[in-house]
């Protein structure tokens, strides 16, 4: 019995991160395919070949992207841009979204975005307990009402950790980690199973 339940938690171990990454892959497959709907029925695969190739969407995507950023990088693609930009934000509720959106893809995307870039442990959600959180900006509007130097901070949830608390700390009272922002993520999407080793920049622990 006990070499049966070994082996059934053995073939659990392998299947499962199997079936998840597949599931993972065929629902983003089928999300870019749906690009495939944008052509002339007659220039579908379906008209040509007879039959449905799952993963064209994805070629079509990708040259999608790449032609719209050969684009954007010229003068005349910049100006488009700029007046498309323009446009939207003349739109009271469109302006609201597309300007966070933007901000966020900007900082995320962007080789000189400041999102992301150390990870800290906060003292969260009670003064005993410590968090992994990233680093993220303080506004200079926020910054001003502040009595000393604070950090952002966000502080994603398990195992979700595009869902999260964004806070300001004094920066005396964080750990700065020699820790990349992928380890980070690991650990925490694995609710801490799958960790590399923490190595604390300082020895000093706030308050201590």
């Amino acid at each position: 019995m006990a070499a049966l339940k070994r082996y059934f938690l053995t073939g659990l171990l392998i299947l499962v991160p199997l079936g998840i990454t597949f599931w993972v892959l065929t629902a983003l497959f089928g999300f870019m395919d749906q690009s495939l709907l944008l052509l002339p029925e007659t220039w579908r695969p379906e008209a040509w070949l007879g039959v449905s190739v799952p993963g064209l969407g994805l070629i079509l995507t990708g040259l999608v992207i790449v032609v719209t950023g050969l684009l954007a990088t010229n003068l005349i693609g910049q100006r488009l841009v700029a007046f498309w930009e323009s446009l939207l934000n003349r739109i009271p509720v469109v302006k609201s979204i597309y300007g966070s959106v933007k901000q966020v893809s900007d900082s995320l995307l962007s080789g000189s975005g400041m999102a992301f870039k150390k990870v800290l442990l906060v003292r969260y959600p009670h003064p005993q307990a410590w968090s992994l959180a990233f680093q993220t900006n303080v506004p200079e509007e926020v910054a001003g009402h502040l009595d000393a130097e604070h950090v952002g901070v966000f502080i994603p949830t398990t195992p979700s950790p595009v869902n999260g608390f964004y806070f300001y700390v004094r920066r005396d009272e964080v750990i700065e980690l020699d820790m990349s922002v992928d380890a980070a993520f690991k650990a925490i999407v694995s609710m801490g199973v799958v960790a590399s080793p923490v190595k604390t920049a300082s020895a000093t622990y706030p308050g201590d």
